[in-house]
């Protein structure tokens, strides 16, 4: 690390592998916690490069506890965060849309970052029991069409990572690295992220992995299809820009979108647009963002059928019969 540090502390950058090599050994609690935080300072100084990121996101899916589902043909719905929206739960609903209409989700999550909700603090709310047994998750998915990964059940080189982060207090590149680490490895995956840099980094790195991918961030700033705007989307080879309307909705205000003061009300709001007695505008975000991950599955479906399918859905009881089935135990 002393060697690594001097060459970073000189301007260099690091390759991919070397970025893999230097995250694995503090994974593995091979370093001090001052050297790392030393290490961490660096890309705070500088920006981190698409390769550097790349190398961090491989060492830590390498050091996670993988779990094979790979025979669900499986969607990953997540953001980064980090947004500071303070938005309900939009992506985890969308995955209970997408199991009422037949698509297997392994999501990936974790405590809430800057809202006052995250997917595990709203799941575990409702109900949903955290585990990292394999034959738990498959029961999940066989009953409810969605099982949930809560990030530190996966992650044990964090045990070496976490008091250092929380001793730094400012963000650093692991606040953007778990939607790329999620130890199921599935089939496909519709990312969120918060800005415009994260966007780059992603996009560079999931064009090398063998993942079928949607990429988003919208251009005021939320890390998913927001509505309040228009939304970036890269796919493997080619960028869109998408708008409300493109979905077949108006455009939305940000204040519709708003959260609540707890998870309490976060869960509120969760229930009603499953139960289809949300407002219009909760109900439309959550389409739109089922609807990119449906036509990402089935590229031949129009957006519009893609928005279609998700209301039926919704519509149908389907989607709450999802969520009921994985937290009836």
């Amino acid at each position: 690390m002393k060697e690594t540090l001097q060459y970073l502390f000189e301007g260099n950058r690091l390759t991919r592998q070397e970025a893999k090599n230097s995250l694995l050994e503090v994974g593995k609690g091979l370093h001090s916690e001052n050297e790392f935080a030393s290490f961490l300072t660096v890309f705070k100084m500088r920006p981190i490069h698409s390769d550097e990121l790349a190398g961090f996101r491989d060492a830590m899916f390498e050091l996670s506890t993988h779990v094979d589902l790979s025979e669900f043909e499986a969607i990953d719905v997540v953001g980064t965060g980090g947004d500071g929206k303070n938005t309900f739960n939009i992506s985890t609903i969308a995955c209970f849309v997408l199991a009422g209409a037949g698509v297997n989700v392994t999501k990936h999550g974790n405590y809430a970052v800057s809202s006052n909700s995250g997917s595990s603090n709203v799941l575990e709310y409702m109900g949903y029991k955290f585990s990292n047994n394999i034959d738990k998750l498959k029961n999940d998915l066989e009953k409810g069409g969605f099982c949930f990964l809560h990030s530190p059940l996966f992650h044990p080189a964090m045990k070496h990572i976490a008091p250092v982060r929380r001793a730094l207090k400012v963000p650093t590149f692991f606040n953007i690295l778990g939607p790329m680490i999620n130890p199921s490895a599935p089939q496909h995956q519709l990312l969120g992220v918060n800005n415009t840099e994260n966007f780059e980094h992603y996009r560079n790195i999931f064009e090398t992995l063998n993942i079928n991918f949607a990429i988003v961030n919208s251009v005021d700033g939320y890390d998913e299809i927001s509505l309040t705007s228009k939304t970036r989307i890269a796919e493997r080879g080619k960028e869109l820009l998408l708008s409300s309307a493109d979905f077949g909705f108006g455009e939305l205000v940000p204040e519709s979108l708003y959260g609540g003061n707890s998870v309490e009300d976060a869960a509120k709001i969760f229930i009603a647009v499953l139960e289809g007695k949300a407002t219009a505008a909760q109900t439309n975000v959550v389409l739109a963002n089922s609807a990119l991950a449906l036509k990402l599955i089935n590229p031949q479906q129009s957006l519009i059928d893609c928005v279609e399918i998700g209301r039926q859905s919704i519509e149908s009881g389907n989607a709450l019969k999802k969520l009921k089935a994985v937290i009836s135990e």
